[in-house]
């Protein structure tokens, strides 16, 4: 059997994304690009935007997080290490991992996040 016969192609304009407010974080939109409910099978990537003056407290997730940076620069926090990314970096978050962003800019950041599909839930460290 070939691809294409087990799993539709998607185009999602960038007009369809519809993005929603993060609860654990002031400042943070989250819109889904893709994911299991398009038929992807095994990863859901999303667009997070960090408005200027947004931070986002110390969290962790269950499942990892790869990330490319599309604009803007910002502070990210990883298991007590502090790092300035801008466009074109690219993180990975291990599941598990203590972290946390910070935009003190005038300036949006954005990144697009990759997640195994299922449960992303943020739990924040006290």
């Amino acid at each position: 059997m070939t691809t294409s016969e087990t799993a539709r192609h998607v185009v999602r304009r960038a007009g369809d994304v519809e993005y929603e407010t993060v609860d654990a974080a002031e400042g943070m939109r989250k819109g889904v690009l893709l994911d299991d409910s398009d038929g992807a099978p095994h990863f859901a990537m999303r667009r997070f935007v960090l408005e200027p003056g947004a931070s986002v407290p110390e969290h962790t997730n269950e499942v990892e997080h790869e990330q490319y940076v599309l604009e803007g620069e910002y502070t990210v926090g990883i298991d007590g290490e502090t790092y300035e990314v801008s466009a074109g970096d690219s993180l990975l978050i291990p599941a598990g991992a203590i972290h946390w962003y910070d935009n003190p800019g005038d300036k949006e950041g954005a990144f697009v996040c990759v997640v195994p599909n299922g449960d992303d839930t943020i739990d924040l460290v006290e």
